[in-house]
């Protein structure tokens, strides 16, 4: 036998439902839940990590540990706050070497003064130091903010986009960091390092940035992961961000949306010529300044000798 309770006995006095009363409660709880989550959201933005990874790689010959920053994005929702956090974290981890991947400002600014707007992640870049040097490529919201292109939130394109370009450069390399455009570097007798310019805006060139490599290990620093399908058939690593890992993931859906070949979203990936490549989520935002399941990090990826 089942027992059921009755409800609590309406008295005469009291006052009939209101189903407008219903209404409003029903959207401030909708409202409260949204905002949960917006705000859920955003913070989710801002709460970074240090991804620790390991890989063989051929030609090496004893190990080296490098820091992989990608995405910054300063100048959008990224101030100096987060900027000082992202350099104590990885001078925290005391690499050998540090790479930055891309997408390092999303601002304009003005050409041979071009460095005035971005004085604060200038000397925090400029802190960034590690025993085989920074290094940096140029992503496509660096184009932007030179001018190579215009936005409602950028401006009008400009024609001295490349003079832009060429001030950033040095203000960077007066800071310690060295920008890699299709060029390459003999970091050790093992290791060769190559950068190559933005895969959307710039103009790339994979083999002028490995030429000189020979039988050592080759790491190849691209912005934009498709770069994968242009590689030559040769060992190596390449490394990369753009995609911010989808930026909003969703349970059982995955990202939203992905600038780049979906294969490549995030993590360990694979090129068809079979060689391997490692997506970092980034730690900045574009679009929205929200992210969702997708952790910004910076990488530590310790590179070993092949197993003999």
């Amino acid at each position: 036998m089942s027992v059921s309770w009755p409800g609590p006995a309406r008295l005469p006095h009291d006052p009939p439902p209101d189903p407008q009363r219903r209404v409003l409660l029903r959207r401030l709880l909708a409202g409260t839940l949204a905002g949960g989550v917006g705000a859920s959201f955003v913070a989710q933005g801002y709460r970074f990590g240090v991804t620790h990874e390991q890989r063989a790689l051929t030609g090496l010959t004893r190990p080296v540990r490098l820091a992989l920053l990608t995405d910054l994005h300063y100048g959008l929702y990224i101030g100096a706050g987060s900027a000082r956090r992202w350099v104590d974290a990885t001078l925290a981890q005391r690499p050998d070497l540090i790479l930055l991947g891309g997408d390092l400002v999303d601002r304009r600014f003005a050409g041979a003064q071009g460095s005035r707007p971005l004085g604060a992640l200038l000397a925090e870049l400029g802190r960034l130091r590690a025993p085989l040097g920074v290094y940096a490529v140029w992503g496509n919201h660096d184009y932007g903010s030179f001018g190579r292109y215009g936005t409602r939130r950028l401006g009008p394109p400009v024609t001295d986009w490349a003079a832009r370009r060429e001030a950033l450069r040095l203000a960077l390399e007066r800071q310690g960091v060295t920008v890699l455009l299709n060029g390459g570097r003999p970091l050790r007798d093992d290791l060769w390092l190559g950068g190559v310019d933005d895969l959307w805006l710039g103009e790339p060139d994979v083999a002028a940035a490995l030429r000189g490599a020979g039988r050592r290990a080759t790491v190849l620093l691209s912005h934009n992961p498709d770069v994968l399908l242009q590689l030559p058939a040769q060992p190596g690593l390449t490394l990369s961000g753009h995609t911010h890992g989808g930026q909003v993931r969703l349970p059982w859906v995955g990202a939203l949306q992905v600038p780049a070949d979906p294969r490549v979203t995030a993590g360990w990936v694979q090129g068809p010529q079979g060689a391997p490549a490692y997506v970092s989520r980034g730690l900045g935002m574009s679009g929205l300044p929200f992210r969702n399941l997708c952790k910004p990090e910076i990488t530590l990826l310790t590179l070993t000798p092949p197993a003999t």
